[in-house]
């Protein structure tokens, strides 16, 4: 096999001869999602060569890096100018890539304020392909930027029933997939198993803590999460408290800030949807998590809170509204939502108890979850998504 010996970017020295691609994430939840269509395009296509940004499960899956999505992964608007330097850099790593390995296709996965502004873009001047792979919340706020992606991205798939509704109304065709997690969101055990397996004890109330996968929410969510904990135990004294950790966080910090309220909370590195199996409630961070919790049939509290910058600008551009996907996929609140000043430990506690110590009410979250893990579609989201790109190159 012949190697192409004039690329000098780093991470594509070797890539060969043939069908190219770039694809870019920028979250831990694309790079999750990137590297299953990685996988399921290969098996359709193993001619297939992949380059570009994205995390460690997109590069098992064969990817190549540019950068990783950590160089370009920010909480808010604010976050973005302490990466300017390495923002810059990269954007002139993408241009070079283009112009030098000439991809037939260009995937972007979500990522909307990199992928749109900067990589498609660059990738429209060049007449290159661009493949739109999970929709930016586009519903949710700035709705003018789906004239940007009308004018840019030559096909989409959305993982969200309402998503095709919403771009009809604006006069632009997308292909509904169903949602990739309905694959992946699952355990193998059973509650009771889940508890006796991380050392839980099997019958007390047991409740998960998922601050995010980034450093600045650990700072900002993780000691609100504490404090309800405190609470919540007087009330509930033998309640249980467990934490995935994401592998993006350095467990020292996430320790230390536990260590500070005298709780005694399981730390288990990764393993999200075992965690949950173990847990009667999640008090979960916004983000793909509240969908995952939602999918594993755990009721929730759902918090987020912004830099004050960040959320300064958000009130000029975000209309008021749902946050949590469950909430939005259900149209209503099935998980109450506590942002900014709202996410204290007092009203966190109060939410999770008005759940654990209502057996009526808690089972009635359950069956709504259940309800939206229908709405989802059947498994396989990936491979037809695979499909379409592949029809694209």
């Amino acid at each position: 096999m012949s190697f192409e010996k004039s690329s000098i970017i780093p991470g594509t020295e070797t890539i060969p001869h043939g069908p190219r691609v770039m694809i870019v994430a920028g979250e831990a939840s694309g790079d999750l999602h990137g590297s299953f269509l990685v996988r399921e395009m290969l098996a359709i296509n193993p001619s297939l060569h992949f380059y570009g940004i994205g995390g460690n499960k997109m590069k098992e899956a064969g990817v190549r890096q540019l950068a990783s999505a950590a160089d370009i992964a920010v909480v808010g608007l604010s976050e973005v100018f302490s990466k300017a330097g390495a923002f810059i850099k990269i954007m002139a790593r993408i241009r070079k890539s283009m112009d030098q390995l000439k991809p037939n296709l260009v995937i972007l996965i979500d990522f909307p304020d990199f992928n749109l502004n900067i990589v498609a873009r660059a990738a429209k001047k060049r007449n290159i392909k661009i493949f739109y792979y999970i929709s930016p919340q586009v519903w949710a706020w700035r709705q003018g930027r789906v004239e940007q992606i009308k004018r840019l991205v030559d096909k989409m798939a959305v993982i969200l029933p309402f998503e095709v509704d919403f771009y009809a109304a604006h006069g632009f065709a997308v292909h509904y997939v169903g949602h990739p997690l309905s694959d992946t969101v699952k355990s193998s055990f059973t509650k009771r198993e889940a508890r006796l397996h991380f050392g839980l004890a099997e019958k007390q109330t047991t409740i998960g803590l998922l601050p995010g996968s980034r450093t600045a929410e650990i700072n900002r969510l993780l000691p609100a999460m504490m404090q309800a904990a405190q609470i919540i135990s007087q009330k509930i004294p033998d309640a249980q408290y467990i934490l995935p950790l994401a592998h993006t966080l350095d467990e020292n910090i996430v320790a230390s800030i536990i260590a500070q309220s005298g709780i005694n909370v399981k730390i288990v590195p990764g393993r999200t949807y075992d965690v949950l199996a173990c847990c009667d409630l999640a008090i979960v961070t916004s983000g793909t998590a509240t969908l995952e919790t939602g999918l594993m049939g755990v009721p929730m509290i759902i918090i987020y809170k912004l830099s004050l910058l960040s959320e300064l600008m958000c009130r000029l551009i975000i209309k008021p509204q749902l946050i949590g996907l469950v909430n939005i996929i259900a149209g209503k609140i099935v998980a109450p939502e506590l942002l900014q000043r709202d996410a204290s430990g007092p009203r966190i506690a109060a939410e999770a108890l008005a759940i654990l110590l209502n057996e009526g009410k808690k089972q009635e979250v359950i069956a709504e979850l259940q309800d939206i893990r229908a709405k989802l579609g059947e498994p396989g989201a990936a491979r037809r998504a695979a499909q379409i790109a592949c029809e694209m190159i």
